[in-house]
């Protein structure tokens, strides 16, 4: 992967950048987002921000071998901390980290948001708690992507500020509009998750020492969720 060939899971996340966007990728790693789009002409300007030192002079290396120092600032900070009012950021991309990682840092970087920002967030694991932040804090999930990739599943949630929505716990367990869609890769997904849930409770019923009640009930009411999902 690089700045003209993106993984497919990136390929997905930039799909859902609007044309003419003002980008913020948080976590920019290498930069190849902001730089494969705006070799494209697909976005305006971007800042790339990264919090460790090494990851954020890779990005820089990129930016200028590409001769894009004019349209793409790379900045050192935590989280949404790289982003200045200056900027006119219109759409931001988190990716590649915990779901709970990204929840956390919009949630400590909530005073640099202006809410007209559409997020493109693309959690490895967690999507749950993340789904109820955006909730608690008036943004709909206007898409829900899953894919596979070299056998890891990724999930990419597109969210805009809104009127107040309120999905079901069902719906940010599984994602609202991938339940709708029940696509062969999500069914497939839960599939798998199922399995291992039961393979738990098959666990927890051997085991010698007593495992808490409510983290059996907690598997249970999962695997019972799936289910129903499945059927």
């Amino acid at each position: 992967m690089n700045e003209q060939t993106l993984s497919m899971r990136l390929e997905r996340v930039a799909a859902h950048v609007p044309a003419g966007a003002r980008l913020a990728d948080i976590g920019s790693d290498h930069g190849y987002l902001p730089v494969a789009l705006m070799r494209r002409g697909a976005i305006a300007a971007a800042v790339a921000g990264e919090v460790a030192l090494t990851p954020f002079r890779s990005a820089e290396r990129t930016v200028r071998e590409n001769g894009l120092d004019q349209q793409i600032t790379v900045r050192l900070g935590n989280g949404l901390a790289a982003i200045e009012p200056g900027d006119g950021i219109t759409a931001i991309s988190i990716c590649g980290m915990g779901g709970e990682t990204i929840r956390d840092i919009l949630d400590n970087g909530k005073s640099r948001l202006s809410g007209q920002e559409r997020l493109i967030l693309q959690p490895n694991g967690g999507e749950q708690p993340l789904r109820q932040w955006l909730m608690e804090n008036g943004y709909r999930i206007l898409c829900e992507e899953l894919l596979r990739e070299n056998r890891f599943d990724y999930e990419i949630i597109v969210a805009e500020r809104a009127a107040a929505v309120m999905y079901t716990a069902e719906e940010l367990y599984f994602g609202p509009l991938q339940m709708q869609a029940r696509s062969p890769v999500f069914l497939a997904k839960w599939q798998r998750i199922l399995r291992e849930k039961q393979k738990t409770l098959t666990n927890f019923a051997r085991a010698r020492q007593a495992v808490p009640e409510e983290k059996v009930q907690d598997i249970a009411r999962q695997a019972r969720w799936i289910t129903q999902l499945l059927a």
